[in-house]
């Protein structure tokens, strides 16, 4: 075992993080070796990434994935390409939905966060209940096609400063609830809760829908390493034990960087989940 691992998995165990919730990573598919370093127990690569790899290089990535003790169990970045929503929604996203779903199973895929700001944006003008409407045909579709592989469909929650179509919790409660599809439920994230004025508790209400979670300091979206650098880190993890939250959570945290963070933000959520 490498010993930043060793010393970092000492450190978990000192504060005993429950086995039930995972905690895993958000990076580029060239840091897989270094979140398995640190001994995260999950992977969460871009699913476009992955669906822009040639064959040989997604074959050399499943390899890398396969000899490894940790599998990429969550996805995000769903479409980066592709309008869904308005008068022109693009007509050829089946085969992509059908392959990039395909390739993240064989990756070890239970979730697949659907957050993708730009392409579900409502063009000015055009009706919201039509745009509903067409999310909701889009997520059907979508958990269609994940069904088969077991994968679910996460709707994520982002700031109104990246799209201007559910932007709370509660509003990717009622999509999922529209959408009316058992492959398609929500990720809670923290980042986009806390700019949104959120609170913790509203993960109550939406606790049946939840089955993702993802986390980053909402003060520069970097890598959470102190309990008391933010008021609700308290609370939101008091509201995930009480609504007995069985899953991942993953760092979110494009600002950070993993071999820099890992260790203390390890120890943070050691403490957190302890």
């Amino acid at each position: 075992m490498q010993p930043a691992r060793r010393a970092i998995l000492a450190a978990l165990a000192a504060h005993a993080r429950p086995g039930p919730i995972q905690l895993g990573v958000c990076e580029p598919t060239a840091s897989f070796p270094t979140a398995v370093k640190f001994g995260f127990d999950y992977f969460e690569p871009e699913a476009v990434e992955v669906a822009a790899m040639p064959p040989e290089r997604f074959e050399a990535f499943k390899a890398q994935v396969e000899a490894s003790p940790i599998r990429c169990h969550a996805f995000r970045s769903f479409i980066r390409r592709g309008v869904l929503v308005g008068p022109n929604p693009s007509p050829d996203l089946d085969q992509y939905l059908v392959t990039t779903t395909a390739r993240c199973a064989a990756l070890g895929a239970k979730v697949i966060v659907f957050g993708s700001g730009g392409a579900r944006n409502i063009p000015e003008g055009f009706p919201r209940a039509k745009a509903w409407d067409q999310l909701c045909a889009f997520l059907r579709k979508a958990g269609d096609i994940a069904k088969p592989h077991n994968i679910t469909i996460a709707i994520e929650h982002l700031r109104r400063a990246e799209t201007n179509v559910v932007n709370k919790v509660a509003e990717a409660a009622q999509l999922a609830d529209d959408t009316a599809h058992p492959n398609v439920r929500i990720v809670v994230d923290y980042f986009h809760l806390r700019h949104e004025n959120d609170t913790p508790d509203v993960l109550y209400k939406a606790q049946k829908h939840i089955v993702h979670l993802h986390m980053a300091n909402p003060a520069g979206r970097v890598w959470p390493t102190r309990t008391d650098s933010d008021p609700y880190y308290k609370r939101f993890f008091e509201v995930v034990r009480e609504i007995g939250y069985r899953g991942g959570i993953s760092i979110e945290a494009p600002n950070g960087k993993m071999v820099n963070d890992a260790p203390e933000s390890l120890r943070f959520f050691g403490e957190m989940l302890g």
